[in-house]
């Protein structure tokens, strides 16, 4: 077992067996964590990529629906009231929770003329508000030793002009992670944020997959479980000191040569 045996996390955006969040909580369970796990279908459904085939029972049954260490909601995040609804959801069923995985997001496109104030504001709901709600409402009930995992992505390292809303929501996540880590450091919680860099999760094209392939030096995009396994080792026994990072798990991928 890992130094991850014994957590109870929250892990949120756990809505496809393609995903990040399905390979969060299949690694956890794995390490012998508890893990409540968050998803909202109707926006998957909505998008590109759409929802798991298998609809959400499907993905739950491929984490092992009937285990006592595993309970699901499904909760619209961009609702004000739903990230406390859903961490009192998740102590009601394991009693306090000291892993805060917020893996969620709305992936939002828009060139600078095409975005409107609608879409802003939805996006900033669900990517930023949420965020800091949930780690509000986590924060009030975790004991001190607890871990808060955030996910952004490669806003800072390169131009994402096809994306502002994203970009956008993205970076505040990045920019509030140190603040984030002061705010609980007293209390010996610590705060990381993870850039998992391209990631294969199945929304990609395949010309778009073919072109940052060819920029990654391995070949290929990054997998879900990779993704996970760096989740893991921040919420394990080594990382106790490590608060206030961004990770960039990138793979030494070459933006330059896109």
């Amino acid at each position: 077992m890992s130094g991850d045996e014994g957590r109870t996390a929250l892990v949120t955006g756990v809505s496809r067996r393609q995903g990040i969040g399905f390979a969060i909580a299949r690694r956890l369970l794995h390490d012998g964590a508890r893990v409540f796990a968050q998803s909202w279908s109707a926006y998957d459904a909505s998008e590109p990529w759409g929802a798991d085939p298998a609809g959400i029972a499907g993905v739950l049954d491929a984490l092992g629906a009937d285990e006592p260490s595993l309970a699901h909601a499904e909760v619209d995040l961009e609702l004000a009231d739903a990230p406390h609804r859903l961490v009192a959801a998740a102590v009601e069923r394991f009693g306090p929770i000291d892993a805060l995985v917020v893996n969620h997001a709305r992936s939002s496109n828009g060139e600078l003329h095409q975005i409107t104030a609608d879409e802003l504001d939805r996006t900033w709901a669900v990517n930023v508000r949420a965020t800091l709600l949930l780690a509000q409402a986590f924060s009030a009930q975790c004991p001190s030793g607890g871990r808060v995992v955030l996910f952004t992505s490669g806003q800072h390292l390169g131009p994402m002009s096809q994306e502002i809303p994203y970009a956008t929501t993205k970076g505040a996540l990045h920019q509030l992670t140190l603040t984030l880590a002061d705010a609980l450091a007293d209390r010996e919680i610590t705060v990381n944020c993870v850039n998992p860099g391209p990631t294969d999760t199945g929304w990609a094209t395949d010309e778009l997959t073919a072109r940052v392939g060819r920029a990654l030096p391995r070949g290929r995009w990054n997998t879900p479980d990779e993704a996970a396994g760096v989740v893991a080792m921040l919420l394990g026994a080594d990382a106790t000191t490590i608060t206030g990072r961004v990770i960039d798990a990138e793979a030494g991928f070459r933006r330059w040569q896109m």
